[in-house]
């Protein structure tokens, strides 16, 4: 099934809100519901100099709220930013045509995924999980998550798919590429090389914030989408698209 199939069949669980969208990303109306970290008013993909650059401006401070931390790696949540896109999972690596390749901004103290970085510089690269960080992750349909119905795909065991060179060892669908990125005032932002997807000549994209839950019983599945806070378009049609030939 293609992702924008899967993005759909999240939609139909969300509630609609007023959006447009144009060369510029997706413009959306204040929430009265989400947190103001997590209130999506401006979504956008944009080159600059070799980087792309995924944007999300938030009606508060992106980044002032992180998860409390549970003091173990079951249950324990993750807050994130996260841009879908139509781009395949093998443009990063993944196995071909896996599920809704998306972008992500997250925070999680009670656990670090990104073994190959010291994000904190403090001699230890197993302690940074609570710092904003950027991942791929791939996301598939699972109805024992709930009623967002998604989570990052698992690995089931002896399973050995394609997997990206930074891929942090944990069994699911995730990449700890440790791209650049800024949390400051409204805007969340990651810089991705373009040679890192693949030179694309264009991809759609949408906006979500959102939290996802470490299963108690650390088992497939593994992560969920616990809870859907705010959604760019309204309904996670992917509307925007960035093009190369627009956006040099």
């Amino acid at each position: 099934m293609k992702a924008r199939t899967y993005a759909l069949a999240l939609g139909a669980l969300l509630a609609s809100q007023s959006w447009a969208h144009d060369a510029e990303g997706i413009h959306s109306a204040k929430s009265d519901k989400a947190d103001a970290a997590f209130d999506l008013v401006h979504t956008r993909v944009f080159k600059d100099g070799n980087d792309l650059v995924f944007e999300q401006l938030v009606d508060g401070q992106a980044g002032s709220r992180t998860p409390s931390p549970k003091g173990s790696f079951a249950r324990a949540e993750v807050y994130s930013y996260v841009w879908p896109t139509s781009l395949d999972s093998s443009a990063v690596g993944f196995e071909k045509e896996s599920g809704i390749l998306a972008l992500a901004l997250t925070s999680h103290p009670d656990f670090d995924d990104t073994p190959q970085l010291d994000e904190n510089r403090d001699g230890k690269k197993d302690n940074d999980g609570g710092l904003w960080h950027s991942h791929w992750v791939v996301l598939s349909k699972d109805a024992s998550c709930g009623p967002s119905g998604l989570k990052v795909r698992d690995i089931p065991e002896g399973a050995k798919p394609k997997l990206p060179a930074t891929w942090p060892g944990a069994p699911i669908y995730i990449d700890s590429p440790g791209y650049e990125l800024n949390v400051k005032a409204n805007a969340a932002q990651i810089r991705v090389p373009l040679a890192a997807v693949g030179f694309p000549a264009s991809f759609n994209y949408d906006g979500v914030t959102a939290a996802l839950q470490v299963n108690a019983d650390l088992h497939n599945p593994l992560l969920c989408v616990s809870s859907v806070w705010d959604v760019a378009s309204g309904d996670l049609s992917l509307p925007a698209t960035w093009k190369l030939k627009e956006d040099k």
